[in-house]
């Protein structure tokens, strides 16, 4: 079952001046597919894969980050 979580978060100005500009550019984009695509790939970049719930972790936010990548609009 696939489900979202909304989350509040604070980012410095330059980043979100950065993530306008990027959306106003790519509409098929928007500010929750960024910080999915964002999100998962640092969570995948730094997983240690020590035991098999972080493996497991590890595979679901591969396919979040693929999911997000690819989809369509």
């Amino acid at each position: 079952m696939n489900s979202n979580v909304s989350i509040l978060a604070e980012i410095p100005e330059e980043l979100h001046l950065s993530l306008k500009n990027y959306l106003e550019t790519h509409p098929h984009w928007d500010q929750d597919r960024v910080f999915a695509a964002a999100l998962s790939l640092f969570l995948l970049q730094n997983n240690n894969g020590q035991n098999s719930e972080a493996s497991q972790n590890y595979r679901a936010c591969a396919r979040v980050y693929l999911e997000t990548l690819f989809q369509s609009n």
